[in-house]
């Protein structure tokens, strides 16, 4: 059994925002699975399914972003399972819109749902599935490129436009790739596969 968890915060108002990606993920998984992530448990909404040949359980959970490690934390002891068998996903402000990164460990770099569940879990040996979402450079006054700091709540909790919607749709699809190949291949090997995609 894996617990898969995608992070991001529970409301209509954020349902298609940058920092809802980890959810737009998990609810990517459950279409392809046939199953409704509906189930309450461990303050988090949960599917049990399979993929790929392995028991899963999907979950979103409910405690908001900055809490999130509070619910992982739950799940993994009702499950009897160690932070090895769990893949998290989420939005990932250092990498452009459009990319996708595996990583087994890793600091927090300001993500607050990172954060809670290093924090919970007393380690940050966890594997996560990093979906970009920041903003590509843009042309300054100069007409050179120039990096833009999408920093802020402004720009996490803001709705993406259609347009940046038909990206993350596309990187969706690559993160449920990411973690089938993690069931099927080990974590090794999907991240040499999905990890040299992002630098092509």
């Amino acid at each position: 059994m894996k617990l898969i968890v995608g992070l991001g915060n529970p409301g209509a108002e954020y349902a298609y925002t940058p920092h809802n990606a980890g959810f737009l993920a998990i609810d990517r998984i459950a279409s392809i699975c046939e199953a409704q992530v509906g189930n309450r448990r461990g303050r988090a909404l949960t599917a049990r399914t399979r993929l790929m040949g392995h028991d899963v359980l999907l979950a979103k959970p409910e405690t908001f972003m900055n809490l999130s490690g509070q619910s992982v934390a739950m799940l993994l002891g009702e499950l009897q399972l160690g932070v090895e068998d769990l893949v998290v996903l989420y939005d990932e402000l250092a990498f452009p819109l459009g990319t996708l990164r595996l990583a087994e460990r890793g600091r927090a770099n300001g993500h607050n749902g990172v954060k809670s569940i290093s924090g919970v879990l007393g380690t940050e040996d966890w594997l996560r599935v990093r979906i970009g979402i920041g903003k590509p450079p843009l042309a300054g006054p100069d007409g050179k490129p120039r990096e833009v700091k999408a920093g802020g709540s402004g720009y996490l909790l803001a709705p993406m436009s259609n347009r940046e919607l038909a990206v993350l749709d596309d990187v969706l699809d690559e993160a449920v790739r990411a973690v089938e190949a993690v069931l099927t291949k080990g974590v090794g090997a999907a991240m040499n596969e999905f990890n040299r995609k992002s630098e092509l």
